[in-house]
């Protein structure tokens, strides 16, 4: 059964446009399904639309002979408009060439709407090439609220949808009943993460199975894609990050513990972000020179390939990385209420520290337990940003703290 995701009710606005539109993403995230539905949609609506894998090697070995053989494939009608759908669109030998040329000859009569996976956003070229032409959609792993409805929790994803914002994160707007719902499924996603496949999959063993897969046959062609010199290399930067998720990446530490140069490591952290595995986050700096030059925090997009690379899948409770992992779930949760570049930690070099800030407006700190908060940490911050609102989201543990001033919220 086919579940709406919310990067689809974004795509929807252009549906319409001339805009060659690209989902991309990390591999196994749920793009073909996304476009196969977009495809039936079309279908059903009566509007002329063919949809294209160029895993099927017929149709790639006509597109990369010449593009033209487009115009064939869908049979153009000069008083009708068609749209293409096209699947897995970076085995083309020139995929952004392709696209310019059917926006700029034939945007009036064709609609492009294609998937691309990492390989394909790595094109140099890409950027340039479809300049004003494209617009991107990212499919990350499930949010922890498509979560919820993959797994038919209605009513809990439609609380949560209504009610859970940046002025509003955490479960202390619902009741104890409904909170403890919300967290044991909580629970399992930091545990399993949100793969597609994982999610539908309710056999603890077979969802470890799957994650197995990602990295041993998806991972792996993404380091075959982009010519990695040393894959057994990049596995293990890849594994070293698993362990740090929350910590600042030094480039020069992990050069020297691999055995590797420092413009190696900066080429395989870009590989890493481009195919959407992790994320890079800067410091918050009024003066953006000081911020590019710091170091940055990592993440992973989901939680459970993360695990799967360090080899615990332990229940939250028993891990001795619980802050950490409730710390990346808690990046994953702000991540679907503001845009990535607004996303910063704020760090002095007295180790001073907030986990989160987002624009100049809010703070976020995490918390497993809230046992473990000290309001006195905070004071320079507190002190130094009077006006961003502070926030302390934490997992389990009695709040009996006596704060009026800052905002404490269970999730």
């Amino acid at each position: 059964m086919y579940r709406d995701r919310d990067i689809v009710s974004q795509a929807n606005r252009y549906i319409d446009s001339d805009y060659i539109m690209i989902f991309t993403g990390a591999r196994q995230t749920g793009k073909t399904t996304i476009l196969k539905h977009l495809y039936e949609k079309a279908q059903s609506g009566n509007q002329k639309a063919h949809f294209i894998t160029l895993e099927d090697f017929d149709y790639l070995s006509l597109l990369n002979e010449s593009p033209k053989n487009l115009l064939s494939i869908v049979g153009l009608d000069v008083k009708e408009r068609v749209t293409v759908f096209i699947d897995e669109i970076q085995y083309l030998n020139h995929p952004t060439n392709f696209l310019k040329y059917y926006y700029d000859e034939y945007k009036d009569k064709i609609k492009l709407i294609v998937s691309g996976s990492s390989a394909f956003y790595l094109d140099s070229k890409f950027a340039d090439s479809l300049a004003g032409r494209k617009r991107i959609f990212q499919v990350y792993p499930l949010s922890f609220s498509e979560f919820l409805l993959f797994k038919d929790e209605l009513a809990l994803w439609k609380k949560f949808k209504q009610s859970v914002n940046l002025d509003n994160l955490g479960l202390d707007h619902f009741n104890k009943i409904e909170q403890r719902q919300f967290q044991l499924r909580i629970d399992e996603y930091i545990r399993f993460g949100g793969y597609p496949r994982v999610v539908l999959e309710s056999d603890n063993q077979e969802n470890q199975a799957i994650l197995r897969d990602l990295v041993e046959s998806f991972i792996k062609k993404d380091i075959l894609e982009a010519a990695v010199n040393y894959p057994d290399k990049f596995l293990q930067l890849l594994r070293l990050l698993a362990s740090q998720i929350g910590g600042l990446v030094n480039k020069n530490e992990l050069a020297n513990t691999l055995g590797l140069s420092t413009t190696a490591i900066e080429n395989y952290l870009s590989i890493m972000l481009r195919s959407f595995h992790i994320v890079l986050i800067p410091p918050y700096f009024a003066n953006l020179r000081k911020e590019l030059t710091k170091q940055q925090k990592v993440y992973f997009y989901d939680l459970g390939l993360r695990n799967l690379l360090i080899r615990n899948f332990d229940l939250a409770d028993l891990r001795p990385d619980r802050g950490e992992v409730y710390e990346n779930f808690i990046f994953r949760e702000l991540l679907e209420h503001t845009r990535l570049d607004q996303i910063k930690f704020w760090r002095t070099q007295n180790k001073n520290e907030v986990d989160f800030i987002i624009g100049d407006t809010h703070a976020f700190e995490a918390k497993y337990n809230i046992s473990t908060f000290s309001l006195s940490k905070y004071r320079l911050f507190r002190e130094t940003y009077p006006d961003m609102r502070f926030n302390v989201v934490y997992h389990t543990g009695a709040n009996d703290k006596e704060i009026t001033d800052i905002r404490l919220c269970q999730f």
